[in-house]
């Protein structure tokens, strides 16, 4: 026998095994975020020392080279997954059934912030606690405690009493995920981003994230009328929104739009009307995935 001929022929199958084994690896792995890095990258134009451009040629350069990489990464970004995060503040209110009954009806996971002082203000609120609790389409995150009784400034004063309302709200409710929304703010801090829309918000988020919480804001807020409590915008106008945030790629990671809404938004036939309707919009007419917001964001 030609034992170099079968050693030859071992280590080719060796080889060839370990190669399996690594593409195998890699395709278990999760997107390594590339593209979204090349989207938010600056542009560098190497300077030519030899023939020296004016600074107006330079900006009309720099402006094109960011036009092309730009759409070639959006281009290839539309080719893979896209993901919406339906998220529903202030719960559970008057509206919060509904809502329940909807992400069953229309089998869509849902995101829910609730306020433990809502949850314990009646007995029925309560009952609107543990739909959402048992619901296995719907996540519940935290929200704080009191929703800093709507006085904000104040509230975020103290960083300290801040954050042990948060505490009291995951005990209280016994929530699973260490995930926030502060109530007034759009403040997101979590993995390597940090946005904080105003100041006086930021040293609680910092607290609750240095101790383990992820933060997260919204792209689109589907607002409410302070004193009807209806949905202002309409159904098209917030599809749209949706749409133009994923297809610009313009929401804070590209393929993945998060929507605001408020729970008492929908606590009549008229505006479950509206929610259903615009849930039928994504489902019909585009290839959006409804997604957890504990698995946010998909990079790619």
């Amino acid at each position: 026998m030609n034992t170099q001929a079968a050693d030859s022929t071992q280590d080719t199958l060796i080889k060839e095994k370990n190669r399996v084994e690594v593409l195998e690896e890699k395709a278990d792995q999760k997107p390594d975020g590339a593209l979204s890095k090349r989207l938010k990258a600056p542009v560098h134009i190497p300077t030519d020392t030899v023939n020296p451009i004016s600074k107006d040629s330079l900006a009309k350069l720099v402006k094109f080279e960011r036009k092309r990489v730009k759409d070639s990464v959006r281009n290839e970004l539309n080719k893979l997954p896209k993901h919406v995060y339906f998220t529903f503040d202030d719960g559970p209110l008057l509206g919060s059934t509904a809502i329940d009954s909807i992400s069953k009806a229309k089998n869509i996971k849902i995101n829910v912030f609730l306020v433990g002082k809502h949850a314990n203000m009646s007995k029925g609120l309560k009952r609107d606690f543990q739909k959402y609790y048992n619901n296995p389409l719907v996540e519940c995150y935290n929200h704080s405690y009191t929703h800093a009784n709507n006085k904000f400034t104040t509230f975020y004063s103290n960083p300290i009493s801040a954050f042990d309302d948060f505490e009291k709200n995951e005990i209280d409710l016994k929530l699973k995920y260490k995930i926030i929304r502060l109530p007034g703010r759009n403040i997101w801090i979590y993995d390597d981003v940090r946005r904080i829309d105003l100041q006086s918000g930021a040293s609680t988020a910092d607290m609750l994230y240095t101790n383990g919480y992820k933060i997260y804001g919204w792209d689109v807020e589907w607002k409410i009328h302070g004193l009807t409590g209806k949905p202002i915008q309409s159904v098209h106008e917030i599809y749209t929104r949706i749409c133009n945030y994923m297809n610009n790629k313009s929401s804070m990671e590209p393929n993945n739009v998060v929507l605001l809404m408020h729970d008492d938004m929908f606590q009549n036939k008229k505006g479950q009307q509206l929610l259903s309707s615009l849930i039928d919009s994504i489902q019909n007419n585009t290839d959006y995935k409804f997604e957890f917001i504990r698995d946010y964001p998909f990079r790619y």
